[in-house]
């Protein structure tokens, strides 16, 4: 595995795996990396010839009282995960090379709708700045295939509506979420989480899977969705939102079949976000 950090660099070797005519695979990280991770390594690896994957940890997408400076920066630990999953060619520019007239004067893309609410709701501008990192990223590597973690549902969602708006030749792959043998949806967040909070952070996945059996057995929305809020409360969390949308992240009407169960809540100061896929009764 080759390690670039310069933009001429990663052009100049792109352009020769392209003229092999070999197929791009990218999968953009932040670093930090832990199994869910290597699984978007590993099915790039099925569905490209040479697997890009990049590590910056994007300034764009922090709030201002976000962990921007404490977010765990592990580039070793992450090259030698990446090799041995079977990465070919890591990608890890400075700030300043991403954006070199600095992040305030940074041209920003913004993925209307589908980005507001949810996180978006909770993280002014930072699906804004997933989408500009995530463009800039797609013109420099130009891959044939991306993969992301449907763990970040929403994100998810607006990086196909971002390659659907601005026609980036690019198919999206969603990836399932990988999780711990408690249930606990794999995060590079869940490192800040002490013995106790992470004992109790399972009861996340667990509420919403409880949810998931009663809305499929239908029960009323309203009053599910309650429950799970008090049950969350009641375990330790403060939660964020608790909603059911549409899998388009549209609102839920009678006519909605396939749904989503959204979940972030803190636990202590960390923030963790969970969903659960389910059909809803005729």
């Amino acid at each position: 595995m080759r390690t670039l950090r310069d933009i001429s660099a990663l052009r100049e070797t792109l352009g020769e795996h392209r003229r092999r005519g070999q197929r791009i695979g990218l999968v953009p990280t932040m670093g930090n990396l832990h199994a869910g991770h290597l699984a978007l390594v590993e099915t790039a690896r099925r569905h490209a010839d040479v697997v890009v994957a990049t590590v910056f940890v994007n300034p764009l997408q922090f709030g201002p009282n976000e962990d921007l400076d404490a977010y765990p920066r592990t580039l070793a630990e992450d090259q030698e995960q990446l090799e041995a999953a079977g990465c070919d060619l890591l990608f890890t520019p400075s700030v300043a090379t991403l954006y070199p007239r600095g992040v305030n004067e940074q041209t920003r893309v913004c993925v209307p709708a589908v980005s507001e609410g949810l996180c978006g709701g909770s993280r002014p501008g930072h699906f804004d700045g997933v989408s500009t990192v995530v463009s800039i990223l797609f013109n420099l590597v130009q891959p044939d295939v991306a993969c992301f973690g449907e763990k970040d549902y929403q994100q998810l969602a607006v990086i196909r509506k971002l390659v659907d708006d601005l026609h980036f030749p690019i198919e999206i792959v969603g990836v399932p979420i990988v999780r711990a043998e408690d249930g606990l949806a794999l995060s590079s967040r869940n490192g800040y989480l002490d013995e106790a909070e992470r004992a109790t952070a399972p009861e996340l996945q667990r509420t919403l899977a409880a949810l998931r059996t009663s809305l499929e057995a239908g029960e009323p929305i309203e009053t599910t969705l309650e429950a799970g809020l008090a049950r969350l409360r009641a375990s330790g969390f403060v939660p964020d939102y608790l909603e059911l949308r549409a899998t388009d992240l549209g609102p839920v009407s009678a006519a909605t079949r396939d749904a989503v169960l959204l979940a972030a809540a803190r636990l202590g100061k960390t923030r963790l976000i969970d969903n659960l896929t389910l059909t809803l009764p005729r």
